[in-house]
């Protein structure tokens, strides 16, 4: 089953398949499944096809996939144009909701340590 240009996985009930299209999670699949008076119970396999159509009619409202990315992106750029402190965090790369950045946020400054004690100075022996 296709929705929205992704095929769904046949292994998975339909409120974790369903989590497969960018924009939609747990609470929101299980939402458009009640709109649409769907089992949550069901595999995609499983779904006849008055049921698929119920399911794309309640996702029609709904922004998915390349336009939600679209819109993150330029809300994202409309930051870094205006140069609000959430765009230059942006631009630098580092946390945009107040995290600490001292001991967190290592993969995101660059500074990977792959063990406990490498990546440290060295003490000085006296």
């Amino acid at each position: 089953m296709r929705i929205a240009g992704i095929t769904l996985p046949d292994t998975k009930r339909m409120p974790l398949a369903l989590t497969a299209v960018y924009g939609i999670g747990r609470s929101r699949a299980l939402y458009v499944l009640a709109r649409a008076g769907v089992d949550a119970a069901k595999k995609p396999p499983e779904l006849s096809e008055t049921e698929e159509n119920a399911i794309r009619k309640a996702l029609e409202g709904l922004v998915l996939e390349g336009e939600l990315k679209r819109e993150v992106s330029g809300n994202v750029k409309r930051l870094k144009d205006i140069t609000s402190y959430r765009g230059m965090r942006h631009s630098k790369r580092l946390p945009v909701r107040g995290q600490r950045t001292k001991t967190n946020s290592r993969t995101v400054r660059g500074n990977v340590r792959k063990t406990m004690g490498s990546g440290k100075r060295k003490v000085d022996l006296k």
